[in-house]
């Protein structure tokens, strides 16, 4: 069989070319059972669209960027990974761009090359400032992820990061941990999703009379298990005692949990560990990884949702959405209080 074409595809599926088209274009009132139809074919018979075909007939390409910091950090790979496969069942493409957290690179997001190239980005800022997005409006449809500021005319979808951090915080002292340790301020400026979840983490603190150790706060270079290990195998060294770490992301606390057993320690009963983000690997480490899960699949349902709008011509005032992010109560903190002295 030579190069699939459309009619091709609607044989398959077993239905007209104008479905077909509707669904690679993302046009049209077709049920979702059609398109997952149509998109089976698609996948079976290894079609690809005509791009310049279609940016002839419709102005648009199929095609949508996604602008990461980097996809070695696993985070970000893994939404990366949910919105291509989340855009391919509506018949998009994705293309991958990594701006390795420098303002410069991050700032050429928002650039007109964009325009022309994809139907819109899906971005998410490390370096930038709130002045820095309301400078420069993109003249291309456009959704903010993260907990950075975002200007009221632009879509954006985050998770709460200080209310999330506060209540792991808190479980981790309602279980009887008094020295908690916080695992990941940059040596640099921090990020914004960084101070929010410090805050949140003082906040926990100061709610239950605990006071704030900055000795505690164990800063690294890097988001990687390589940094966690590196962090807590300094603390330990030093003669730092702590009997939890409330940890930025999984990443950090995957090299938390081998530097304490590295060191004799037993986690949870010497030393209670949590992470945040829930990545695939976090429920397979030992012990599995009690962290702070947001909700994937709906932030990518709603930046795919938000940044179709905008392609199809939606010129209104930016929607700002806010996704559940919920505690995952794994094997690495103590089900019950290990601890009963008062707090100091």
């Amino acid at each position: 069989m030579g190069t699939p074409r459309l009619t091709d595809v609607a044989v398959r599926a077993g239905v007209s070319m104008k479905t077909v088209s509707n669904v690679v274009n993302g046009t049209g009132s077709a049920s979702p059972a059609t398109r997952l139809r149509v998109q089976a074919a698609i996948e079976e018979l290894g079609y690809r669209p005509n791009v310049t075909a279609r940016r002839l007939a419709t102005g648009r390409t199929g095609t949508v960027a996604v602008a990461v910091s980097s996809v070695t950090v696993p985070y970000f790979a893994e939404i990366s990974n949910l919105i291509d496969r989340a855009a391919r069942t509506q018949g998009l493409r994705v293309v991958i761009e990594q701006t390795n957290g420098e303002r410069a690179n991050e700032l050429a997001i928002l650039e007109e090359r964009e325009r022309g190239l994809v139907d819109g980005v899906i971005f998410h800022p490390v370096a930038l400032e709130a002045n820095d997005l309301a400078d420069r409006q993109p003249g291309f449809p456009l959704v903010l992820l993260g907990e950075g500021p975002a200007p009221t005319t632009v879509d954006h979808v985050m998770i709460d990061n200080v209310a999330a951090a506060r209540e792991v915080t808190t479980h981790l002292i309602e279980r009887g941990c008094r020295r908690i340790a916080f695992l990941g301020t940059e040596r640099e400026a921090s990020t914004h999703t960084t101070s929010q979840r410090f805050d949140g983490y003082k906040k926990a603190l100061r709610a239950a009379g605990i006071r704030l150790d900055r000795r505690l706060r164990l800063s690294v270079d890097y988001y990687s298990a390589d940094d966690g290990h590196r962090a807590v195998t300094e603390a330990l060294d030093s003669g730092l005692t702590f009997d939890a770490i409330a940890c930025r992301d999984d990443a950090l606390a995957t090299g938390a949990l081998h530097a304490l057993h590295s060191h004799g320690l037993a986690v949870p009963d010497d030393v209670a560990v949590t992470g945040w983000d829930d990545l695939i690997i976090s429920r397979h480490l030992w012990p599995p990884l009690t962290t702070v899960s947001p909700d994937k699949a709906a932030i990518v349902e709603a930046a795919l949702r938000l940044l179709d709008d905008r392609i199809h011509g939606y010129q209104g005032p930016g929607r700002h959405e806010m996704i559940a992010a919920h505690l995952v109560d794994r094997q690495s903190t103590p089900a019950v209080r290990l601890r009963e002295e008062p707090l100091p």
